[in-house]
């Protein structure tokens, strides 16, 4: 017994000192971008486009707009195939081999790299038409959201209990029917799902360097080569100039902040989903 509890003590003291060492680093970084971050925010960030390199001045307003375009078609490509897969594979794809097999598939594709999607759309979208554009930047995102959506649907829908189901076809619903009852009783594990997925591509830059690249200016034009917060901070921050390194730390700053709080939100979403 008392070898055990050395033992026991031993390896909680190394699981927490462990814990403690990753703590440490994250609330360093998650300060030091508050710090610089903050002290570089000013309204013209946010209103105006960029002055000539080496001049003080201007804003990340192209960044910022070019980021929310290619994020918003993302969101609209990947969130409904997510969804759509996920129900497929909870509701109707449980006995067939295949549909187990693809979703095993789709699981793996969570953690594939994100450069790997990148040049994948890039070889497929971008180099047949000859110039980088916005939209082959939300394609390349939405591949990386939608399994993430995909799988969490599909563990949500599979945790609603099974004789609801049974409930509902006793009354006589039809198959339509008795999905709305799983998504109802689903629908906020769901909305956590796509929660977790847009902060999955909030804050990736390599699939937009293959595709969307960036620009100088404003652009509305979804086929055109557009800016983005990511790339733009890769940009100012490799740059020879102070302004650039400040308006770097205020995007990161915004950046960072906003994909804490998506997934602060989905966190609140599982304990909720869990509790009900």
């Amino acid at each position: 017994m008392r070898r055990r509890r050395v033992i026991n003590v031993l390896m909680l003291s190394l699981a927490g000192l462990a814990a403690l060492y990753g703590l440490v680093f994250l609330i360093w970084i998650l300060v030091d971008v508050a710090v610089r971050g903050f002290q570089a925010l000013h309204l013209d960030l946010f209103l105006q486009d960029p002055v000539p390199p080496g001049m003080e001045g201007g804003g990340l307003k192209h960044a910022f707009i070019g980021h929310a375009i290619i994020t918003g078609l993302a969101a609209l490509l990947g969130i409904p195939i997510g969804i759509g897969a996920g129900i497929f594979f909870a509701e109707y794809g449980r006995t067939r081999p295949w549909a187990r097999m693809l979703r095993s598939v789709v699981d793996v594709m969570t953690s594939i790299p994100s450069i790997v999607v990148g040049t994948l759309v890039y070889a497929l979208m971008v180099q047949p038409v000859g110039h980088f554009m916005g939209i082959a930047g939300s394609v390349a995102l939405a591949l990386l959201m939608l399994p993430v959506i995909a799988i969490t649907t599909d563990e949500v829908l599979r945790m609603v209990p099974d004789h609801l189901r049974e409930a509902a076809f006793a009354l006589g619903a039809h198959k339509v029917d008795v999905l709305r009852v799983t998504l109802h009783a689903a629908r906020r594990g769901i909305l956590t799902g796509v929660l977790l997925g847009i902060a999955r591509i909030s804050g990736e830059t390599a699939p937009l360097l293959f595709t969307s690249f960036n620009n100088a200016f404003t652009e509305l034009d979804p086929t055109k080569p557009m800016a983005s917060l990511t790339v733009t901070i890769f940009q100012y921050a490799t740059g020879p100039y102070d302004e650039w390194h400040a308006q770097a730390w205020a995007a990161s700053f915004i950046l960072t902040f906003t994909t804490l709080l998506f997934f602060i939100l989905a966190k609140w979403g599982i304990q909720r989903n869990g509790k009900t």
